[in-house]
């Protein structure tokens, strides 16, 4: 913002008999040893701020610690003119184009999360910001310099550790839903990963693992906090996950963040955006090579079909989706792919044909998804829906309500809100059979140990 003459830097700069030039030279070699490759300040970006520009965040703090350690003294951004300011509404929500820029992005998000700021809370899903996300990650060319010349070392054990901190948290919330686990990740970003990244020192090839490793960190914290069906600050999640991932050049990671997307989008009754996000991660998961990848993008396009009453579309879609999953090769495949089995693919099989309105096909594939690993409670639970919904499409009231039964026996165990979301769902469905002994007895049954059932 611009204002008046900044008095305040003029004076610092003449009590520490800084020429501009060389207050600029040093505030780039600070930046580069705190990991900012890339800073290319001059004596006319000083004269700038001396008539009242102020410069982007880090650079008030660089110059903070700059004059502190000439002057003997601590110096603030206040005392430089250069006020801290107020985080930005959408933070979050832009996909930056600066390597450098995503990084103050994304630790800045990490840090107001922690710190549980209203204006993240309260974020509402912005169908733009999405779109314009998955453009920038198509488009974008590859990122050059994502080497850290901090005075942190950076290695395989620090990227190792934050990958098996992600398979455990991951583990818990598929158990246990992302309300119990969510604030553990965060603060693990905040505290262990954020000075990787600002003050790290590490090579090109480090780099682009690290990033790989904060991109799967930060995509579970979103995916928690679409579980809680925190939509806005889920997405701004997700949009950095996937600026992450574009510095790491991952495309197969990259694939998944957008299959995540398009899948909250379907969950929030925007299927057209769905629609669009699935048709971006299965351009990366074709440049990736990963099978499992492309058919879980087109088994999303058709969801989004099936949800816009579009069957023939759904259809051709289903077929792209078996027809990729039968290249697969798991083992050739990432770990975060891993969930992606029959079982999963049975589910979204299932959901496409309960949406449509065909029961009998939606409790065959719905049985196959309960085949599946006993880890996944949540997944079981959602899974135990659909049959429920298949077999009162059915007109197996009787049947539905002992299935039903054990869906809400799960429920009672996760802290999720997208649970109770399904709980309500079994119950709208249900609602026309009220008077059914079946769904007394269910009512009954249910009534104390899922109060959103009854």
């Amino acid at each position: 913002m611009e204002r008046g003459p900044n008095r305040l830097l003029q004076r610092l700069i003449a009590e520490s008999k800084f020429s501009h030039k060389c207050l600029a030279r040093r505030l780039n070699d600070l930046g580069s040893a705190r990991g900012l490759a890339g800073l290319k300040y001059d004596h006319s970006s000083v004269l700038r701020w001396l008539g009242g520009q102020r410069p982007r965040d880090p650079v008030p703090r660089l110059l903070a610690e700059i004059f502190a350690l000439r002057l003997g003294r601590t110096v603030s951004s206040e005392d430089l003119g250069m006020p801290v300011t107020c985080t930005p509404l959408d933070l979050g929500q832009e996909f930056s184009h600066t390597w450098q820029e995503g990084v103050a992005t994304v630790t800045a998000l990490w840090r107001a999360d922690v710190e549980r700021r209203r204006f993240l809370l309260d974020s509402t899903f912005a169908i733009g910001a999405g779109a314009s996300g998955a453009v920038r990650w198509l488009t974008l060319p590859a990122e050059n310099r994502l080497s850290g010349m901090g005075g942190r070392g950076v290695g395989r054990a620090d990227i190792a550790a934050i990958r098996e901190v992600t398979r455990s948290f991951g583990e818990l919330d598929n158990r246990f839903g992302g309300g119990r686990v969510r604030p553990a990740v965060v603060q693990y970003l905040d505290t262990a990963v954020r000075p990787l990244l600002n003050e790290g020192s590490y090579s090109e090839a480090t780099g682009r693992e690290l990033a790989s490793a904060a991109a799967e960190l930060t995509r579970l914290a979103g995916w928690m906090a679409y579980d809680l069906e925190q939509h806005g600050l889920a997405q701004r999640y997700l949009i950095q996950a996937l600026r992450l991932a574009r510095g790491a050049g991952d495309h197969g990671l990259g694939g998944e963040i957008l299959a995540g997307m398009s899948h909250q989008a379907i969950y929030i009754g925007q299927p057209a955006h769905a629609l669009d996000l699935a048709r971006a991660a299965q351009l990366s998961a074709r440049r990736s090579g990963i099978d499992s990848l492309l058919a879980e993008a087109h088994v999303l396009e058709a969801h989004a079909h099936a949800v816009l009453g579009d069957g023939p579309s759904c259809g051709s879609s289903l077929r792209e989706a078996e027809t990729a999953f039968g290249r697969r090769s798991p083992r050739d495949e990432p770990g975060w792919i891993a969930y992606f089995d029959e079982a999963y693919l049975s589910a979204k099989f299932a959901q496409c044909f309960r949406d449509l309105g065909d029961g009998p096909q939606t409790v065959r594939h719905a049985q196959r998804s309960l085949e599946m690993d006993d880890r996944f409670v949540r997944g079981k639970m959602f899974n135990l829906s659909l049959l429920t919904a298949g077999l009162v499409q059915c007109g197996k009231i009787e049947e539905a309500c002992g299935v039903a039964t054990e869906a809400l026996e799960l429920a009672a165990g996760l802290n999720s809100v997208r649970i109770q979301s399904h709980v309500t769902d079994l119950r709208r469905r249900l609602h026309p059979y009220a008077d059914t002994a079946a769904v007394c007895a269910l009512r009954s049954r249910a009534g104390e140990q899922t109060p959103a059932y009854a």
